[in-house]
């Protein structure tokens, strides 16, 4: 059973990413403070909402609420917790250290930085483990996330390289797109026609970086002019 605290954007991301790679919606349970939200949840997903109570009977917890949130969703889930049920938080910029603070001693955790692609199913995530996660625990964690896209295994360490990489990625691209499309208009497009042009460009480009054999370099080495 897995259990989702938060289903909001995220939240619901990932649930729809396990319904679609063959989780059954019976086997998720999601707690949230708003019965809007559930109630929705519900008729998209077919996830059903249960209280903070019924975390006990999860094998995985996923903490999917805003990083603000985590310290108080940790507190109300830890006195439901399994021993062997690890907790997954999906909170960005909260570490593991922060994560055990509030959780009873020995508890598996893993931290998980993801990114907004997520919610079309491309999403890159980065995993982190703490020491008391067995491999049978990390190997279903990754292949959760994988359900949304790709999933790497990394020292918490480099977390922060992977926010500014992947993480913060996604909105450095949307302002090159924004800029492109705004260019586009100034030069007599229509706002349609060049959304179009930069969107395909922009999704061709990221299907060439994944399927042709060859390094970033030479792709846009093909693309530029000798000398200018």
């Amino acid at each position: 059973m897995i259990s989702v605290i938060g289903a909001g954007a995220m939240g619901e991301a990932l649930m729809a990413g396990w319904i679609a790679a063959g989780t059954s919606p019976d086997e998720i349970v999601a707690v949230d403070q708003d019965p809007d939200r559930l109630a929705r949840l519900r008729e998209r997903r077919g996830v059903r909402s249960v209280e903070v109570s019924g975390v006990s009977v999860a094998e995985v917890v996923v903490v999917a609420v805003k990083p603000h949130h985590v310290a108080t969703a940790l507190t109300d889930i830890a006195p439901h917790l399994g021993p062997e049920a690890v907790v997954v938080s999906v909170a960005a910029g909260v570490t593991l250290a922060r994560l055990t603070e509030v959780l009873p001693e020995g508890q598996p955790v893993i931290r998980v930085m993801p990114n907004t692609p997520a919610l079309v199913g491309r999403g890159v995530a980065g995993l982190a483990a703490g020491p008391t996660v067995t491999p049978e625990q990390i190997a279903r964690v990754v292949a959760m996330m994988e359900a949304v896209g790709i999933c790497v295994e990394l020292p918490e360490s480099q977390f922060d390289a992977l926010t500014a990489i992947s993480g913060s990625g996604p909105a450095y691209l949307f302002l090159i797109a924004e800029a492109m499309i705004e260019a586009g208009v100034h030069q007599g497009l229509g706002r349609d026609v060049a959304t179009r042009l930069v969107n395909g460009t922009f999704a061709g480009a990221a299907a060439m970086l994944e399927g042709v054999d060859a390094s970033a370099t030479e792709l846009w080495e093909r693309v530029t002019s000798p000398a200018g």
